[in-house]
């Protein structure tokens, strides 16, 4: 009965959030920047710095990556956008030799071209706008994202003395908010780091293979790496067909396989490894968390998908020492030898030898 409730509970709270996911998704954003960005606040008031300096400080440093972030998407889809037109003969050329291929497979040709046109460049322009709209429309047009931000950060300056009163009456809830924290701190930390890598890698091969925009999708890598597990796909997709409209299918399969070996081993092999050590959640889990919350909350659930299943981890389960033992299935560090010999103990032959004795003696 506790688990059917529990259940039912759940699916009426995941429902509400899919049904307000454009509320949701951003106050998680600006929770989530506002945890990121706290240490600078606690480091000022250590430092002295009136309450009034350290909250503008720490205003004005989320504001100016904000914008810088949306100002470069905008201005590099700006620039794909007036870029595509000199591109349009290509593509027609491109769209019928497509039909023209199939048509030799038994299709009709003219129901192929006549089922292409709505095939344009315009179409690749819209596709990156989407691409890029679910976050661009979180960090550069919304002033419900704002104003959250603006409240959180004033909160954040007495947020540490609000938590040290908290602790004496509710140790376990401060534990769990601390370990949320903590977590997503490290997960953003190590992102960042292993997306700047990838971004600089990728900016670098497409600039050798004379992809036009280079810096934009290097950008583009630097965001999806974000996404857990296929964010490389995504970012792909725009520069392959970019490299077919400029160089052909040649060009196409030397961006794709340039990238899958940068990305797939940095981004699949060594960045999940580190990642789940540090936060704790397996390779499987941060797939399913991105399935999950991609569905709950869209695009942004996508991108927040780690930190978003963290902050379920420490209300449902690091909150209850009761339900701690969940982490152990949930973690991605697998046990060493040790553990599992202190989780499942071996009886010794010195041990098996005194037991024996022992009954023999409580037998005489």
């Amino acid at each position: 009965m506790l688990v059917l409730l529990g259940t039912a509970c759940l699916v009426v709270v995941v429902g509400g959030m899919r049904a307000v996911a454009e509320l949701v998704g951003p106050v998680f954003l600006a929770l989530m920047l506002t945890v990121t960005v706290s240490p600078l606040t606690g480091w000022l008031r250590r430092r002295g710095a009136p309450v009034w300096l350290a909250a503008t400080a720490t205003i004005l440093t989320v504001y100016l990556g904000l914008f810088a972030l949306g100002g470069a998407l905008a201005v590099s889809v700006g620039r794909l956008i007036d870029l595509l037109p000199e591109y349009q003969d290509k593509f027609a050329q491109l769209r019928d030799d497509v039909a023209t291929g199939i048509g030799g497979l038994g299709v009709d040709v003219e129901q192929m071209r006549a089922a292409m046109t709505g095939l344009e460049p315009g179409t690749f322009a819209r596709f990156v706008e989407a691409l890029f709209g679910g976050l661009a429309g979180a960090l550069g047009n919304s002033l419900f994202l704002l104003a959250v931000l603006l409240f959180m950060c004033l909160d954040a300056v007495h947020f540490p003395a609000r938590m040290a009163t908290a602790v004496t009456d509710r140790p376990q809830v401060v534990a769990a908010l601390h370990t949320f924290a903590v977590g997503t701190r490290r997960y953003l930390l190590i992102t960042t780091v292993f997306g700047l890598i990838v971004a600089a890698f990728d900016t670098a091969l497409l600039w050798w293979l004379g992809i036009p925009l280079p810096l934009l999708w290097g950008l583009l890598s630097f965001i999806t790496n974000y996404i857990p597990n296929i964010g490389f796909i995504i970012g792909v997709i725009p520069p392959a067909l970019l490299g077919l409209l400029e160089g052909g299918p040649e060009l196409m399969l030397w961006v794709i396989t340039l990238y899958c070996v940068v990305n797939f081993i940095i981004q699949s092999v060594i960045q999940p490894k580190i990642v789940g050590d540090e936060v704790g959640l397996s390779a499987t889990v941060t797939f399913l968390s991105l399935i999950f919350w991609g569905w709950v909350l869209g695009a942004l659930g996508a991108l927040l998908a780690i930190p978003l299943t963290l902050f379920a981890k420490g209300l449902l389960i690091d909150i209850d020492p009761s339900t701690r033992w969940v982490n152990s299935l949930l973690g991605g560090a697998t046990p060493s030898p040790a553990e599992d010999e202190a989780a499942d103990p071996a009886p010794a032959d010195d041990d098996v030898h005194d037991d024996v004795h022992g009954m023999e003696v409580r037998r005489s």
